[in-house]
């Protein structure tokens, strides 16, 4: 799953998520409008049960307490007492208007529903007597309900069913609108990603965001532009350094080798040489690298001898001149043993050959090398160590992040350019290969390369 994808998914989870607060939160406020309201009710300031026990009968009569009194007039209420025949056998500041006997259907009427306008509550009695509490108009709301119950279970079942399709529709239209996004998004977050990693791609300049789309065209060409410019200054210079260079070399070779000439003289000539040489390695490195990034290199993929070219490499540098304040070693993981990859061969010993050199060139003070070559879980392996000054832990990162860097050391003069190891890394990515470097024990710096091994 790419970058944009994932972009996208988590923008899917956060509106779902979203949908599942918004549904929480108001599910928490229903509930606490709920809870809120029956608390505020006349139920938790006047309780009719506990009127009611205030109300005994006395001395062959009825009575009740100041306590009862102050809670009629607190809700500015008034209460009766009815008889099992529905008379009034007591009554405080009952309304004038009101009857003082009811009918069995009268009381059924007004404790579902409302005495004349008067909201009441009712409270049967241990004695068989009924206790009515009326409230002033407007203050109470009663309403009775009676529905047969597979009624409910269609009612229940349809409200569920709403609810449900509602959510679904919701869904349907987070998902349809997040992928109306996605496809307006999606080029252009791809072509944000490829300009950053230096590849440009011509985007639709069609749509609502076709401003957007030709600005990044714009982008790419003067990209593409810029870069093609920087390759062909750089193939001229190249190109246009090699003819004086190669006169310079070969002359300083023979003023080196004559013996008529002071010993001075030809020790001067021999650092015109070795300079000079280096030149043409940097301006070597310099074009190919830039080759490679800008894929200007075929790279020609054959089965190759993982061991044999490794061997190669080494030679080479040996055969090159090794001084003698220098060790190198080539060692092989499983002796006697080929082992084949598909890769070009002539990078493969240029990454070899930069290893072996930036440890060379980074001790000047001479150190023991080592190359070893093997095969391990289907990957060619290559671990090229040194027993020098080692690494710096900042450039050691600064590495293995992928980044580019001036040189392995800390920086004066005449520090390396750092092509070397940048063209290795080229390389080691061409053939889809990984890199690591790291402190050798117990000091000296190791780089562990791990190439895909053919397989027939």
């Amino acid at each position: 799953m790419n970058t944009v994808q994932r972009f996208f998914r988590r923008y899917v989870f956060s509106m779902v998520g979203t949908m599942i607060l918004f549904l929480a939160v108001n599910v928490a406020l229903l509930s606490a409008i709920i809870i809120a309201g029956s608390m505020s009710g006349s139920d938790s300031s006047f309780s009719i049960g506990e009127f009611s026990d205030h109300v005994v009968l006395q001395d062959g009569g009825w009575g009740t307490d100041d306590a009862a009194i102050s809670m009629l007039r607190k809700e500015a209420a008034w209460a009766m007492l009815l008889n099992e025949d529905g008379d009034v056998v007591w009554q405080q500041d009952l309304p004038e208007n009101l009857p003082r006997s009811y009918t069995s259907a009268e009381v059924a009427s007004f404790s579902r529903w409302y005495l004349e306008d008067y909201p009441v509550k009712i409270w049967t009695r241990e004695d068989d007597c009924l206790m009515v509490a009326g409230f002033q108009p407007r203050t109470l709301v009663k309403y009775y309900f009676s529905l047969e119950w597979p009624y409910m279970g269609v009612m229940f079942a349809g409200i569920g069913a709403v609810f449900i399709g509602n959510l679904l529709l919701i869904v349907f239209l987070v998902l349809r609108n997040t992928r109306r996004v996605e496809r307006a998004m999606t080029p252009i977050l791809e072509g944000i990603q490829n300009l950053s990693h230096g590849r440009a791609l011509h985007l639709n300049e069609q749509g609502e965001l076709a401003e957007i789309n030709a600005g990044l065209n714009r982008a790419a060409d003067y990209m593409r532009k810029k870069d093609n410019t920087r390759a062909e200054w750089i193939r001229g210079v190249s190109h246009d350094i090699r003819t004086p260079l190669s006169m310079v070399l070969g002359y300083a070779s023979e003023l080196e080798n004559d013996r008529v000439l002071p010993q001075e003289a030809r020790k001067q000539a021999g650092i015109i040489r070795r300079e000079g040489e280096k030149m043409r390695r940097l301006i070597d490195e310099l074009n190919l690298t830039t080759k490679l990034e800008y894929a200007l290199q075929p790279i020609r993929f054959k089965d190759v001898d993982w061991v044999e070219i490794s061997r190669q490499a080494v030679s080479e540098v040996l055969n090159g001149g090794l001084e003698s304040r220098y060790e190198l070693v080539f060692s092989e993981m499983q002796p006697g043993r080929s082992i084949y990859l598909l890769g070009d061969d002539g990078l493969l010993r240029r990454m070899l050959d930069n290893l072996i050199r930036n440890s060379i060139t980074h001790n000047p003070q001479g150190c023991r090398i080592v190359l070893s070559v093997g095969e391990e879980n289907g990957r060619c392996l290559c671990t090229v160590s040194d027993d020098g000054l080692g690494i710096a832990p900042e450039f050691l990162n600064a590495l293995n992040r992928g980044n580019d860097i001036a040189s392995t050391q800390e920086s004066e003069e005449g520090a390396e350019h750092g092509l070397g190891l940048k063209l290795v890394m080229q390389i080691v990515r061409a053939h889809r290969g990984n890199i690591c470097f790291a402190d050798s024990s117990p000091h000296g710096l190791e780089v562990r390369i791990s190439l895909p091994a053919w397989s027939s």
